[in-house]
Protein backbone atom coordinates (compact mmCIF):
# COMPACT_ATOMS: atom_id res chain seq x y z
CA UNK A 1 0.00 0.00 0.00
CA UNK A 2 0.73 3.67 -0.53
CA UNK A 3 1.33 6.09 1.58
CA UNK A 4 -1.52 7.79 0.31
CA UNK A 5 -4.36 7.39 2.42
CA UNK A 6 -6.92 8.78 4.22
CA UNK A 7 -5.61 7.47 7.85
CA UNK A 8 -3.20 9.75 9.53
CA UNK A 9 -4.10 12.87 7.04
CA UNK A 10 -4.98 15.48 10.03
CA UNK A 11 -1.80 15.04 11.75
CA UNK A 12 0.63 15.83 8.85
CA UNK A 13 -1.56 18.21 6.49
CA UNK A 14 -0.31 21.32 5.41
CA UNK A 15 -0.94 24.71 7.12
CA UNK A 16 -2.91 23.87 10.27
CA UNK A 17 -0.45 24.37 13.03
CA UNK A 18 0.09 27.29 14.94
CA UNK A 19 3.41 27.08 16.67
CA UNK A 20 4.16 30.41 17.35
CA UNK A 21 3.17 31.59 13.88
CA UNK A 22 0.68 34.20 15.36
CA UNK A 23 2.61 35.91 17.74
CA UNK A 24 5.43 36.28 14.94
CA UNK A 25 2.68 38.22 12.46
CA UNK A 26 1.76 40.23 14.93
CA UNK A 27 5.12 41.46 15.22
CA UNK A 28 5.52 42.84 12.22
CA UNK A 29 6.08 46.43 12.28
CA UNK A 30 3.39 48.59 9.70
CA UNK A 31 4.95 49.91 6.72
CA UNK A 32 4.78 53.79 6.76
CA UNK A 33 4.23 55.89 3.78
CA UNK A 34 7.47 58.14 2.61
CA UNK A 35 4.79 61.37 2.59
CA UNK A 36 2.54 61.62 4.76
CA UNK A 37 -1.08 62.92 2.96
CA UNK A 38 -3.55 62.77 5.52
CA UNK A 39 -3.12 66.75 6.37
CA UNK A 40 -4.36 67.05 2.65
CA UNK A 41 -7.56 65.03 2.44
CA UNK A 42 -10.56 66.62 1.70
CA UNK A 43 -8.34 69.52 0.22
CA UNK A 44 -7.43 70.83 -3.33
CA UNK A 45 -3.76 69.74 -4.49
CA UNK A 46 -2.01 69.48 -7.85
CA UNK A 47 -0.39 66.64 -8.93
CA UNK A 48 2.59 66.68 -12.28
CA UNK A 49 2.55 63.44 -14.32
CA UNK A 50 5.83 61.81 -16.20
CA UNK A 51 4.98 63.43 -19.16
CA UNK A 52 3.93 66.30 -18.80
CA UNK A 53 0.21 65.91 -17.54
CA UNK A 54 -0.88 67.76 -14.53
CA UNK A 55 -4.05 67.60 -12.81
CA UNK A 56 -6.35 69.65 -10.24
CA UNK A 57 -8.46 68.73 -7.77
CA UNK A 58 -9.53 67.39 -4.38
CA UNK A 59 -7.77 64.34 -2.20
CA UNK A 60 -10.19 61.72 -0.95
CA UNK A 61 -7.33 59.10 0.17
CA UNK A 62 -4.48 57.18 -1.08
CA UNK A 63 -2.38 54.15 -0.36
CA UNK A 64 1.63 53.49 0.57
CA UNK A 65 2.21 53.00 -3.02
CA UNK A 66 1.09 57.10 -3.49
CA UNK A 67 -1.85 55.99 -5.17
CA UNK A 68 -4.54 58.73 -4.90
CA UNK A 69 -8.30 58.82 -5.25
CA UNK A 70 -9.48 62.30 -5.75
CA UNK A 71 -12.44 63.86 -6.99
CA UNK A 72 -13.94 66.83 -8.72
CA UNK A 73 -10.08 66.11 -11.17
CA UNK A 74 -9.48 68.73 -14.40
CA UNK A 75 -6.50 67.52 -16.18
CA UNK A 76 -4.14 70.24 -17.76
CA UNK A 77 -1.63 70.05 -20.07
CA UNK A 78 2.00 71.79 -19.41
CA UNK A 79 3.34 72.39 -22.72
CA UNK A 80 -0.19 72.84 -25.00
CA UNK A 81 -3.23 74.60 -26.15
CA UNK A 82 -5.44 71.93 -25.62
CA UNK A 83 -8.16 72.94 -22.65
CA UNK A 84 -8.57 71.93 -19.56
CA UNK A 85 -10.82 68.89 -19.52
CA UNK A 86 -12.81 67.65 -16.17
CA UNK A 87 -12.51 63.89 -15.27
CA UNK A 88 -14.72 63.72 -12.18
CA UNK A 89 -13.46 60.66 -9.94
CA UNK A 90 -10.15 59.18 -10.68
CA UNK A 91 -7.22 56.99 -9.04
CA UNK A 92 -4.10 57.91 -9.80
CA UNK A 93 -0.86 55.54 -9.61
CA UNK A 94 1.90 56.57 -7.30
CA UNK A 95 4.65 55.51 -10.04
CA UNK A 96 3.90 57.74 -12.64
CA UNK A 97 3.59 61.06 -10.17
CA UNK A 98 6.47 63.39 -10.01
CA UNK A 99 4.89 66.22 -8.02
CA UNK A 100 2.72 66.82 -5.50
CA UNK A 101 1.49 70.02 -4.29
CA UNK A 102 -1.26 72.18 -2.34
CA UNK A 103 -3.08 74.26 -5.07
CA UNK A 104 -3.87 77.19 -2.19
CA UNK A 105 -0.62 76.77 0.01
CA UNK A 106 2.15 77.03 -2.10
CA UNK A 107 3.56 80.44 -3.19
CA UNK A 108 6.81 81.48 -5.61
CA UNK A 109 10.12 82.52 -3.42
CA UNK A 110 13.79 83.82 -4.55
CA UNK A 111 16.33 81.01 -5.11
CA UNK A 112 18.22 81.45 -2.68
CA UNK A 113 21.26 79.91 -4.68
CA UNK A 114 20.81 82.62 -7.52
CA UNK A 115 23.08 85.43 -8.16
Amino acid sequence: MSGRGGRGGASRGRGGGNAGGAAAAGDKKRRESILNLQQYVDTSIRIKFMGGREVTGTLKGFDQLMNLVMDDVVEEYENDARPPRSLGLVVLRGPNIVLISPTDGSAEIENPFGA
